[in-house]
């Protein structure tokens, strides 16, 4: 019943969270989950998920890995010669490791492209009953990639009014369906040119920071440490590229204002 946002600037790594986040509970077996994007199609999250697999096997080192571009070569290659077809992706040596991960999993886990005329609240909730139906007596969790892109039809006159029917509508959803939300959120202007990213950053209705129940905010650590730490040490400046800090804005059950690093893998 509760809805957590994920803020952050263009490139900090929102969508590679929101999936990673989507895969850990799909693979640990904790909950069925519905991805539903609306920047991205079905067949580009899938490429992704398995470069991020392919990195997850050999963490925490860094080597090994294979590129989006690499799984898009790969899958490009294999249908020239193979000839259209999924199933001919295993034969594939390198892209097979991740496949076999993925297929531990992958009943568990749905990804669905959102439409700008049909994926309205509404249509949504819809899709959240067939799929909580689907799962049975698994719990399912619900994405939402990103909230501003969600149409309203008929458009409403301003963004303000948009983004608080929106987020009043997936809380909603999130509390008459009992099915926990995740949504990204995109940061307004003044945000993007702050040198740090805060909860009133985020775009569209101070509706946002009051129905949301967490809210989490990715800055770049480049950005946000004191340049002093960075000026005469190119190495540390390069360092802190690699790191995106992670701020619990709002917490309505728990600690909030807690800072959490994580190492960018992208």
């Amino acid at each position: 019943g509760e809805l957590l946002l994920i803020g952050g600037a263009q490139g900090t790594g929102k969508t590679t969270m929101a999936l990673q986040m989507a895969r850990n509970i799909a693979s640990g077996g904790q909950a069925n989950v519905l991805y539903i994007c609306f920047e991205h199609d079905e067949l580009y999250l899938m490429n992704r998920l398995i470069a991020m697999e392919s990195a997850l096997a050999h963490l925490p080192h860094k080597t090994g890995a294979i590129k989006v571009q690499d799984v898009r070569k790969e899958i490009m290659g294999t249908w020239t010669t193979e000839g259209e077809g999924a199933a001919q992706l295993a034969n594939n040596p390198r892209l097979r490791p991740s496949l076999d991960r993925i297929a531990r999993y992958g009943q568990n886990l749905f990804l669905l492209r959102g439409s700008q005329t049909g994926s309205t609240v509404d249509n949504i909730r819809k899709l959240v009953q067939q799929h909580r139906a689907l799962s049975g007596e698994r719990r399912l969790v619900v994405f939402v990639d990103y909230m501003q892109k969600v149409p309203q039809i008929p458009e409403p006159e301003n963004e303000t009014e948009k983004v608080t029917y929106i987020v009043n509508g997936l809380k909603d959803i999130a509390l008459a369906e009992d099915v926990p939300m995740i949504s990204i959120v995109a940061a307004d202007k003044e945000g993007l040119k702050a040198s740090r990213l805060r909860n009133f950053h985020l775009r569209g209705s101070s509706a946002i920071n009051y129905e949301a129940d967490i809210i989490l905010i990715l800055n770049e650590k480049y950005h946000i440490v004191a340049k002093v730490n960075i000026e005469f040490n190119p190495y540390q400046a390069q360092r802190f590229r690699d790191w995106v800090v992670i701020s619990v804005e709002k917490n309505r059950g728990g600690q909030d204002n807690v800072d959490l690093e994580f190492e960018k893998h992208f």
